[in-house]
């Protein structure tokens, strides 16, 4: 079962190498909603927080570029689901229609989510419920 979450913060580190975005469960009372952190590097990071905070760089960077392929070649970028948890390490998909058919694509999370967060609004962010219990009970 896929279960709704949304980026609900961002934190980017000029001392640290890891940068980290929380994701939050988007049904339920506030006080029971399941979140989690995922580690990425600092260009995703960016790349999140630069569409997040409305700025709009002048030529496409690798994300636009990205979105722009897609919805040339006539695919529609549905959403993302993260879909696996593997010795700390998560996977995700970028699920895309085209012709008809949805097509997944493997993604690092963090692509994944600065993919999600190119649109206006931002695409739907899906986590796998086992992921998302892994991810959230204490070790």
């Amino acid at each position: 079962m896929l279960i709704k979450m949304e980026l609900a913060r961002i934190i980017i580190s000029e001392i640290n190498d890891q940068q980290v975005v929380f994701l939050s469960e988007v049904e339920g009372e506030e006080d029971d909603k399941r979140h989690f952190p995922i580690m990425i590097g600092i260009f995703e990071a960016t790349s999140i927080d630069r569409r997040v905070q409305g700025h709009v760089v002048p030529r496409p960077l690798t994300h636009d570029l990205l979105k722009n392929v897609i919805e040339e070649m006539g695919g529609e970028v549905q959403d993302i689901v993260i879909t696996n948890l593997v010795e700390h390490t998560y996977y995700a998909v970028i699920r895309i229609k085209h012709d008809g058919e949805v097509i997944e694509i493997d993604s690092r999370p963090s692509d994944a989510i600065a993919i999600a967060a190119h649109y206006d609004p931002p695409l739907p962010i899906f986590v796998d419920e086992e992921v998302l219990i892994a991810a959230t009970q204490p070790e």
